[in-house]
């Protein structure tokens, strides 16, 4: 008898586990931005004018009408359960409904802001639809060549070396990664950088190592503006650049301290000096694409920690340093510079 309540007590405790496992896994938290932020996409595009598209995360496209290239390019979606304990590789159906979503059939280039993941893994399948120059780091052309992708796109950039596709004149500054709170979760995704071998997927979500962190500086006749993928800094790394609107990652600001916030504020939107700041990488890494945005996966927040603390931060940003924030739709095209 006492052996049958056991039985029945640990199937109990382990139906609740998979219950709170389930929940976990599919329940997201809030967006940490302001629903006063949104922009829609423009109906009309004037011509010459330069436009951007935002997928999510920091999968961003530029075109001036001529000249068309993305950052990161990445569609896919890996779920919780793959990301810990399984393998992922890119999903070949999400790459063409994104890049269709996108309305782009050729790029000059795509970029991985770094190589995790969530910005690399879907490149070199972009890149080889696309005809792109696939451009970044050893890493991430390690990545390309484990994908097959031919050696004459792959592109290894030098830091702060200007190059040009088109009329964008793009110079490509080394930085630093966020830095995750929890030292274990911090010495897991960031030490160790360098793929140093071609990555043939499936593979474990950790293996798509970082590579260089890049901020990307682009000038234009039109205007200027700066991608930072990720909401990590370099002391006075920026110093001598300058943007009119700055695409700036925030995620994971929330589980920082407010002088880690505060310097990262400083040392990017400080030192740029944009009118304009268009929040990244503040969405669900998990949830469906063809779905409109929300936020992180709670299980994953456990890696950067709460985001409670992000958009009262930039709220009190904006309302201080006379900046204006703004979000962008999911896919429609935005003009940002006529």
């Amino acid at each position: 008898m006492l052996v049958k309540k056991i039985l029945i007590h640990i199937v109990a405790l382990l139906f609740f586990a998979v219950l709170l496992t389930l929940f976990l896994v599919q329940s997201h938290g809030d967006l940490p931005v302001s629903a006063t932020w949104a922009i829609e996409g423009d109906a009309v595009i004037p011509e010459g004018s330069l436009t951007v598209r935002f997928s999510g995360t920091s999968t961003l496209l530029f075109s001036d009408g001529k000249t068309h290239w993305m950052v990161d390019g990445w569609f896919s979606r890996p779920g919780p359960l793959s990301f810990f304990f399984g393998t992922i590789e890119p999903d070949l159906d999400a790459i063409t409904f994104g890049l269709a979503a996108n309305s782009v059939s050729n790029l000059a280039a795509v970029i991985p802001i770094h190589s995790h993941y969530d910005h690399a893994m879907d490149s070199p399948e972009v890149a080889h639809r696309t005809g792109a120059l696939l451009m970044g780091s050893e890493s991430t052309a390690n990545i390309g060549r484990g994908w097959g992708l031919s050696e004459d796109q792959i592109v290894v950039l030098t830091d702060r070396q200007p190059f040009q596709l088109g009329d964008f004149k793009i110079t490509p500054i080394e930085s630093v990664h966020f830095q995750f709170p929890d030292p274990e979760i911090r010495a897991t995704a960031l030490g160790n950088p360098e793929i140093s071998s071609p990555l043939v997927p499936p593979v474990r979500a950790t293996d798509y190592r970082l590579g260089k962190a890049y901020v990307l500086v682009v000038e234009h006749p039109k205007g200027s503006f700066a991608i930072i993928g990720s909401a990590g800094y370099e002391i006075d790394g920026l110093r001598g650049y300058h943007a009119d609107i700055v695409f700036l990652g925030v995620g994971g600001l929330g589980g920082q301290t407010q002088e880690y916030r505060n310097t990262f504020w400083n040392e990017t939107v400080g030192v740029l000096k944009p009118s304009k700041i268009v929040p990244i990488h503040y969405d669900s890494l998990t949830a469906p694409i063809d779905q409109k945005f929300v936020g992180q996966s709670i299980i994953l927040e456990y890696l950067a920690g709460s985001e409670d603390e992000t958009l009262p931060f930039l709220e009190e940003k904006e309302g201080n340093s006379g900046v204006t924030l703004l979000t962008l739709p999911r896919y429609d095209e935005v003009v940002i510079f006529e």
